[in-house]
């Protein structure tokens, strides 16, 4: 479904991806682990098109994604669910989902708030209220939500158990299964808690100074 092949992609004169190579499945849930400057973030931004990669390729459904604006693949039905959530802090609720679902008819938003909410029903107690002053794992429901208001086929998670309560954590990767279940998303999960990661994937990569060092199943 999504295969990264030779993947290289700096920040000026620092290479942060050398010669990357993964393989998403269909309806699968991988996850990319490892510690902190291992390129992560470097990688699902380069997938999402926030960043441009020097070299390589990215294919999604048999089409390169190298070279996309972000709004294009969001179109293709890839969805990034940002490091620190990133939510619009003086938005209501309603209005950050609604930008979720900017690319969609009023039909398909209004049907995917209402999905959402079912997911997370905090959120339905929370339409009207502004998005900074969720608590922090209220704000990460919503920025995940947020994502999937038009059903993407793929979502792109960045460390989603960051500053979030323990017990709070648990609810946020209950509802991913969930939805990976009932929905049949495909998720690529970039977390630093390897345990609760493996927990729910299938199949994961280990990095390592922007290489892949070890994969294999959960």
């Amino acid at each position: 479904m999504l295969e990264i092949k030779s993947l290289v992609a700096a920040y000026g004169e620092i290479t942060a991806l050398h010669g990357l190579d993964l393989s998403i499945k269909k309806d699968s849930i991988v996850a990319i682990l490892g510690g902190n400057g291992a390129g992560k973030t470097t990688l699902l931004k380069c997938i999402s098109g926030l960043l441009k990669p020097k070299s390589g390729e990215i294919t999604f459904a048999e089409k390169s994604l190298v070279g996309k604006e972000p709004e294009k693949i969001v179109a293709l039905g890839l969805s990034h669910v940002p490091e620190g959530r990133l939510i619009f802090p003086s938005l209501t609720v309603r209005e950050n989902l609604i930008m979720g679902g900017y690319l969609g008819t009023r039909h398909q938003i209004n049907t995917g708030i209402e999905k959402v909410c079912a997911y997370f029903p905090i959120l339905a107690e929370k339409l009207d209220q502004q998005g900074g002053t969720l608590s922090g794992g209220e704000q990460q429901m919503l920025a995940i939500a947020r994502a999937l208001v038009l059903t993407p086929k793929i979502l792109l998670l960045d460390e989603p158990s960051m500053g979030v309560a323990p017990v709070i954590k648990d609810q946020i990767f209950e509802k991913l299964l969930a939805i990976h279940n009932q929905e049949k998303t495909t998720i690529v999960l970039v977390e630093q808690d390897a345990d609760l990661a493996l927990d729910v994937c299938q199949y994961a990569y280990v990095l390592e100074t922007g290489r892949s060092v070890l994969e294999g199943t959960s």
